[in-house]
């Protein structure tokens, strides 16, 4: 079943949801064939995320998905859980702070829940946000990965 996508009505109404969740997204699952096409990409091709084999017999009993893949889940999660009606652009800026807390065994099911920390105003009649992406597994007891976000907003 999926999540119901919080829409926001316009960039000017964003930043009395300072302090709110802004929404939640839908499951995501984590194969092993999106683990190793990162550990292609990046490079990081280290026997926890890559060797099903050994991985069975080390601290996680399975391969487990890379930190940053994780992390770079965040865009999908974002836009699956809220819009902003009218938007002419977001950019991301940056993070301010990354953990991960738990690890993601291969055939894992993630979704995030996005909340908003804080709202700037920027040049343009833009704004800059900060928002707070939780990331969890199904069935897990502490989240996999919890990240700051910044992202300008452009109408």
């Amino acid at each position: 079943m999926s999540t119901p996508l919080r829409h926001i009505p316009s960039l000017s109404a964003l930043p009395a949801l300072v302090g709110t969740q802004l929404g939640q997204s839908d499951w995501v699952l984590i194969e092993q064939s999106g683990i190793d096409a990162f550990a292609a990409a990046t490079g990081d091709a280290q026997w926890i995320h890559v060797d099903p084999v050994r991985a069975a017999s080390g601290p996680f009993g399975t391969t487990i998905a890379h930190g940053f893949l994780t992390l770079s889940l965040l865009p999908v999660l974002m836009n699956q859980a809220f819009v902003i009606d009218g938007l002419g652009m977001g950019v991301n800026y940056g993070l301010n702070r990354v953990r991960f807390p738990a690890p993601v065994p291969v055939g894992s099911r993630l979704r995030g829940t996005v909340k908003l920390l804080a709202c700037e105003p920027l040049p343009q009649d833009g704004l800059q946000a900060v928002l707070e992406v939780s990331i969890e597994r199904e069935g897990g007891s502490k989240p996999v990965c919890v990240a700051e976000s910044v992202v300008r907003f452009f109408p």
